[in-house]
């Protein structure tokens, strides 16, 4: 007869035992798209690309190899280190930037694949002047903010939100951030944050409707 500690146990092999076959999945699907792009450039193993982008809206220009994340180039190329590496796996959010318009999970994307695109990441929110964003002063505001290794991937996600939708409804703001994970808050404070900050954008820093 199996204990209820053995059914935990055997339930916890089991996630684990999925979460390794998911790794190295999403894993060899980069790998095959490096292999991929090589293949179409007609290139040798090792070989460099040219890789041209504009990064918070400074012009980058890197040689980068064929297996190369966005996400590597971004923190040990560029030394942008609010970008962070959670699961590596596109599932924490983490490493959430904003390529072309479109928040993308930075793990999952080829230097190469982001040729020629403006990519914006956390440090880039602020004003050039440091000044915060209204919904960085949000996150702070509605205590949005504590171990903060998620939040930068957080507030991109709000970002890329308020951006189409100035009045976002809770569900909506719930859908925008169900991609990042966070293991502090239990997430109202960052609902809050966000709704505090669509109320703040809209009236010009007053956050009263």
């Amino acid at each position: 007869m199996c204990s209820n500690h053995d059914n935990h146990d055997n339930h916890d092999n089991h996630d684990n035992h999925d979460n390794r076959r998911r790794h190295n999945h999403d894993h060899r699907q980069i790998g095959a798209a490096a292999e991929h792009y090589s293949a179409e450039q007609n290139t040798v193993p090792g070989q460099l690309f040219p890789l041209t982008l504009t990064v918070n809206g400074h012009l980058q220009q890197l040689s980068v190899r064929a297996d190369e994340r966005l996400l590597d180039v971004l923190r040990e190329r560029l030394g942008l280190l609010g970008t962070k590496e959670g699961c590596g796996i596109g599932e924490c959010g983490a490493c959430t930037v904003i390529m072309d318009g479109k928040k993308v999970n930075s793990c999952m994307v080829l230097a190469a694949q982001a040729h020629n695109s403006s990519i914006l990441t956390i440090e880039g929110v602020e004003e050039p002047d440091g000044t915060l964003h209204p919904l960085q002063e949000a996150f702070i505001e509605a205590g949005a903010v504590q171990c903060g290794f998620c939040i930068p991937g957080m507030v991109l996600s709000g970002y890329d939100l308020l951006a189409r939708r100035p009045d976002p409804t809770e569900e909506e703001i719930k859908q925008a951030i169900s991609g990042n994970l966070c293991r502090c808050t239990g997430y109202r404070q960052i609902i809050d944050a966000v709704k505090l900050a669509g109320r703040k954008m809209r009236n010009g820093g007053n956050d009263e409707d």
